[in-house]
This record gives structure tokens, sequence and C-alpha cells, in this order.
């Protein structure tokens, strides 16, 4: 497979994700801004752009600038808008290798953006999670189960856990976590599946540890991270008789055992900072990813007729 087509499928997965998962942790800071009258405005907004890794902004943080600057924005490369125009752009450089109904899905969706941006939040939120489901079936049905297809499982799954963790640390930050943690589980699709799980107990613990460590489950970070090195292992074919050649492997690996194996209380008792480590591991693994398997392009500079 070309090194062009396995980046642009890596990145579909990628901006996919992390256009649903924006949805979903906007979706939770809203609900806990207007369910939590004793919550500050302010510095949970501040908070939450922290988490979001959004770093220059004018004014004062409020929900209409996280709005704006993780939503509706397009030149904002943390926004929902940036994350499907980004999607959009990566088929086009693939687009001889996908089925057609999987670019029309992808099209529509960036040609829906401007009537999404005049709904009210929660539908909005709700429209792009809609919409992120159904291109993730139609990818599930018209993909061939070939290396293209585990380039772009690899880019969602590091994804996943990479927003998972952004999300589990925006309910940690939220004072009320009476509110935030419920709130947390229904915008991961997983309040009935942990309801089950944990027999109608409703505790902030068990929460934390059913994102976190449920293998089952298919939205918990330690799942994500089995998809991203099952992916890796298939691109790989055959590893070393010895450890691990692949250095993306190796990151995610280290950092699942590191959670699996771990005390639940170790985790949850600074989860904000265990998150940040988590994504740091994820982007270390994103960055071994591009190296081994991209093609690395030479730049060059001209200068008095001497390239440079």
């Amino acid at each position: 497979m070309l090194s062009r087509i396995a980046e642009s499928l890596f990145w579909i997965g990628r901006y996919l994700e992390r256009a649903d998962d924006t949805a979903r942790i906007l979706d939770v800071q809203m609900q806990v801004l207007v369910e939590d009258h004793g919550m500050d405005e302010r510095t949970s907004c501040e908070q939450l752009l922290s988490v979001m890794g959004v770093e220059e902004y004018t004014g004062t943080p409020n929900r209409w600038m996280i709005l704006d600057l993780l939503a509706h924005n397009p030149d904002s490369p943390t926004s929902i808008a940036a994350a499907i125009s980004g999607s959009r752009e990566s088929a086009r450089s693939a687009r001889e290798t996908l089925s057609t109904d999987l670019w029309t899905a992808i099209n529509t969706t960036w040609r829906g953006l401007s009537s999404a941006r005049a709904m009210r939040p929660p539908q909005m939120f709700s429209w792009v999670r809609g919409r992120m489901a159904m291109i993730s079936g139609i990818a599930a049905e018209t993909m061939t189960r070939d290396d293209g297809w585990q380039f772009y499982i690899l880019g969602r799954s590091i994804e996943r856990a990479d927003m998972t963790a952004r999300l589990l640390s925006t309910a940690a930050l939220a004072s009320g976590p009476q509110v935030a943690w419920p709130t947390t589980l229904r915008a991961c699709g997983a309040y009935e599946a942990f309801i089950r799980a944990y027999r109608g107990t409703e505790a902030d613990r068990q929460a934390a540890e059913f994102l976190l460590l449920d293998r089952w489950f298919p939205r918990s970070i330690v799942s994500s991270l089995m998809e991203a090195e099952k992916a890796l292992g298939k691109l790989a074919n055959v590893g070393p008789r010895s450890g691990f050649s692949d250095e993306a492997q190796r990151l995610l690996g280290r950092a699942r055992t590191e959670l699996e194996y771990r005390p639940l209380d170790e985790l949850v008792f600074d989860l904000p900072v265990e998150m940040e480590r988590l994504q740091r591991s994820c982007a270390a693994a994103s960055d071994a990813v591009a190296a081994r398997y991209f093609a690395q392009h030479d730049y060059y500079q001209w200068t008095g007729g001497v390239v440079l």
C-alpha cells in the first residue's frame, strides 16, 4: 500500500473519532454547567480549554467561547468543524480506495456543517454523533480487511484512547461528581452497559474504573489501546522473537499495562495527571507510526542556485 494512502486512512480514522469525541466532551461540559449551579463557569471553561490543549485565546472563557473554539470555528485546530474538514481532505487524498458510499457520507457531513452551526448545542452534538456513527458503520460494511482497514482502525483507536482520557479529565475536574460521572457515562454511550456490569451501583470510582479498564466496552481506554495494538500486530505481520521492533506497539503496550496493573486508587487519586501522561504516550505512538509507515519528505531551499 502506498504510504500516502495509508496516512490518509490513518487520519480519516483519527479525525472522525476526534469530531465524535469532542461533541461528547462538549455535551458533558454544557450539561454540567446547566445542572450544577454552584460551578464557577470561568474556572470550568479554563480547565476544559487546558484539557483540550487550547493555550491561546482572548477574552474571558465562558460557554460561548468554548463552543466557538471547540465546535464551530473551522480555523481552530481543536474544533469539530476542523476535524470534519480534515477528514474530508484526507478522504480526497485516498478517494480511489474508498467506496462511493463512504466518500459520500463524509462529503455530505462536511457540506452540512453550515446548517449544523445554526442548531442549538445539544442538537448539534447529537447530529455530529449520529453522522460519525453512520460513517463508522459504512466504513465497517464497505472496507476490505486489508492494510488500509488496519490503518483506519489504528488511527481511530489511538484517537479514541486520547479523547476518552480528555473526557475523564473533564469529569474529574468538575466540581459536582454526582452530576459529571452519570453525564460522562451517557456521553460515552456507556450508562446502560455500566449499570449492567455493576448491577445498578452508581459510584464515581466504579464509573472511572469502567471507562478506564473494562476490556469488553469498546470505548474504554484499555479496550481502545488493545485495538490499536492488534492493528499494529497485523501490520507488522511477524514480530521479533523477543521484545518489540515496533516503537508504537511498545509505547501503547506499556501505557496499557501501566493502567491495568496499577491499583485503581492510584489512578483515580490524581486522574487528570494520569490522563495527561496517557495522552503523551498516544502522541508519541502516533509519531512512531508516522516515522515507520508514512513517507518522510525532504524539504529543500534554493539559495543562489545551490540546494540546501
